[in-house]
């Protein structure tokens, strides 16, 4: 990791958690692999303390731990997911805008607890809307409970690995660490719970009539109900919002290359795909034309003749965000992922260029990356440039990076004169230095 991407990791974990948390968790970045007493002797700190951090960097699955040959635990810090809570905002407005304020609260305790029983969120949640009502209104249970099904069955949320049957019923001495499985059939089944009952306002009192303490009283009533989930906990799969964003990107891409219909058109396969296809996958699964024309949204007036005609323009369009991959069922096609992504990073790069040096230099980047190696008279005449402005620009974007300069050498001596020298964009690169750049403005 870069020093920039250790001080984000940094103060989003001091944010979030407190100085000891922090501690531990930048000592596990810096240090790779450490077992609980290692890290207490170099952190300084006391075993229980660093037992308790570990706990909730366990908790909010920003700690692994894995069990060493000899018997011992390891902890291991989680990098990429430490700087996903950046987008923590991002996820609970994407929640709001699919499903509403039930469901941003959903998310939201999700990602502020790190794991959850269903019950536990549907009566804090609950609770929390019964609070914003009028006076005499009330939150039912079974409407959370509805939009915490809706979330698990498009996968935003995701039941937690749990320990292995095995190791529960064996009546040998426990293993160093428990093993966590889930079973990826049961990962997003959600229990079947009756959950009766009604959110409740907060007293303003912390007594009651009989003068119990509330504190007590609520613990007191919890302990004698059966958690009817006990065990079964749930988290926020990131990777799905991810997927989600992404899908919105290419949308919109496509939105502003065609015209509305064909975004929508493209929607619709994303939506198809959403479940089915793993968020990694290059490719969406095959659709027929058939199965995308029933799946297009009631009253989008677009009949099946328009639509074949609108998927071969997006399968003819030199982007490739749409490929065709066979002829049964009117017409398979499937969406390029990756090349839509590398497509929207281009873009994205030839914008912060042009931004940051110019239309001209912008001219110029687009030229590199389109004609992929150039010498310094070919860019000159390409672009119609005048040689020492053109030499400027190209140096101005080599010393930042955006470029590189690949040498080709006729002879083994790597004699200048008897050597080509190539300007070149590294998109995955230049992508790179620009990501690093945005946590470095992060931690500022």
């Amino acid at each position: 990791m870069t020093q920039a991407e250790i001080k984000l990791c940094s103060l989003l974990l001091q944010e979030h958690f407190g100085e000891i948390v922090e501690k531990i968790g930048v000592h596990l970045i810096r240090t790779g692999c450490q077992p609980l007493r290692v890290i207490a002797h170099d952190t300084e700190t006391s075993l229980d303390q660093v037992k308790k951090a570990l706990c909730v960097l366990i908790q909010h699955n920003l700690v692994i731990y894995q069990v060493h040959k000899r018997g011992v635990v390891e902890y291991e810090a989680q990098c990429s997911r430490m700087l996903r809570m950046l987008r923590y905002p991002r996820y609970i407005y994407t929640a709001k805008t699919l499903y509403n304020d039930t469901g941003e609260l959903i998310v939201e305790e999700l990602l502020l607890n790190g794991k959850m029983t269903m019950s536990a969120v549907v009566k804090k949640v609950a609770d929390r809307l019964t609070e914003t009502m009028e006076d005499g209104k009330t939150m039912d249970y079974t409407e959370v409970s509805n939009t915490f099904v809706r979330l698990a069955d498009t996968h935003f949320v995701q039941r937690c690995p749990i320990v292995s049957a095995t190791e529960t019923a064996e009546p040998t001495p426990p293993p160093p660490a428990p093993t966590l499985v889930i079973n990826e059939k049961d990962m997003y089944l959600v229990p079947k719970l009756s959950l009766i009952g009604k959110g409740k306002r907060r007293r303003s009192s912390d007594e009651d009539a009989a003068g119990e303490p509330k504190a007590k009283r609520a613990k007191h009533i919890e302990s004698k109900e059966p958690i009817p989930d006990d065990g079964i906990y749930w988290q926020a799969n990131l990777d799905r919002f991810h997927q989600h964003f992404r899908d919105q990107a290419i949308v919109s891409a496509v939105a502003n290359r065609m015209d509305q219909t064909s975004s929508e058109i493209v929607r619709t396969m994303l939506r198809m795909s959403e479940i089915t296809t793993p968020s990694c996958a290059p490719f969406t699964h095959p659709l027929s034309s058939n199965e995308i024309f029933r799946s297009l949204p009631v009253g989008y007036n677009v009949s099946k003749q328009v639509l074949d005609q609108y998927l071969t323009l997006l399968a003819d369009d030199p982007l490739e965000f749409v490929g065709k991959s066979g002829d049964s069922g009117g017409g398979m096609y499937v969406i390029n992922l990756h090349k839509a992504l590398a497509s929207l990073a281009t873009a994205t790069l030839e914008s912060v260029v042009q931004e940051r040096f110019g239309s001209r230099c912008a001219r110029i980047f687009r030229l590199v990356l389109q004609k992929k190696h150039l010498e310094q008279k070919q860019v000159e005449d390409f672009a119609m440039i005048p040689a020492k402005e053109a030499k400027d620009m190209l140096y101005k974007m080599l010393s930042e990076n955006f470029i590189s300069l690949q040498e080709i050498p006729k002879t083994p001596d790597h004699a200048p004169s008897r050597t080509f020298y190539l300007y070149t964009v590294t998109v995955l690169s230049a992508a790179r230095m620009l990501l690093h750049r945005c946590y470095k403005a992060s931690s500022r």
